[in-house]
């Protein structure tokens, strides 16, 4: 899969990204709030909780939820991407707290936030670490929490940036840790014409921490000759 440097590669790639590029120039880059981000905020009625913005990168999605009241925490991989977005938001006079952490060897505690939007997160990583994410993002929420997560989905044609995701795939990875409210096919914005095929889905918490997948047991092969 080709795409830009970082985009399905090992955590040291996201710092060379950061540490070397105008974040205005990135693919992912919009200076708004999303608009499905905000859209689902509206439709269920969040307003000045606390919320984490999941890879949060250039901080523009945690810098609109800072204005709009949220109590926000913004977590990325890259140390680069995290001094960036520090001095951004201060240059515009917001409190926004933020944390370098790598979601799938994460130092945050449980029950820590009220929500959490990933725009970008989940659709870099492969299929064999996306349990964690789901496990982390579980133990992360409080109880009730809601997860608003954007991703390529298997509708945008080519191969370049991000795994491309189905439905089903989202559906298979949540349903036992999350209550699957909605998945809708909507647009990737920022600085891609025409903007990538989406899905966006949102996600409520299940009291109940996720199980493992339980493994299937080798069959045994017959010594009767």
């Amino acid at each position: 899969m080709s795409g830009p440097p970082g985009a399905t590669g090992p955590p040291g790639d996201w710092e060379k990204v950061y540490a070397t590029s105008d974040v205005a120039t990135l693919p992912w880059y919009n200076p708004e709030l999303d608009s499905d981000i905000e859209q689902a905020l509206k439709t269920h009625r969040l307003k000045g909780g606390r919320i984490l913005d999941l890879g949060t990168g250039p901080a523009t999605q945690a810098m609109n939820l800072a204005k709009r009241g949220f109590d926000v925490l913004a977590t990325d991989i890259s140390s680069s991407a995290i001094k960036k977005a520090k001095a951004a938001a201060k240059a515009a006079g917001l409190s926004i707290e933020f944390r370098v952490d790598n979601v799938l060897q994460s130092k945050l505690g449980p029950n820590l936030v009220d929500a959490i939007i990933d725009r970008g997160v989940f659709h870099v990583l492969p299929k064999d670490k996306r349990p964690i994410y789901v496990q982390t993002v579980h133990r992360v929420l409080r109880p009730n929490g809601w997860l608003f997560l954007k991703c390529f989905s298997i509708k945008e044609p080519g191969t370049w940036g991000p795994f491309r995701i189905a439905p089903s795939e989202l559906r298979g990875y949540f349903r036992e840790a999350f209550e699957i409210l909605s998945i809708d096919e909507v647009v990737f914005q920022g600085n891609v014409a025409p903007p990538p095929k989406a899905l966006f889905a949102t996600f409520r918490r299940r009291d109940a921490s996720p199980k493992p997948r339980p493994q299937k047991r080798a069959r045994k092969r017959s010594t009767r000759s």
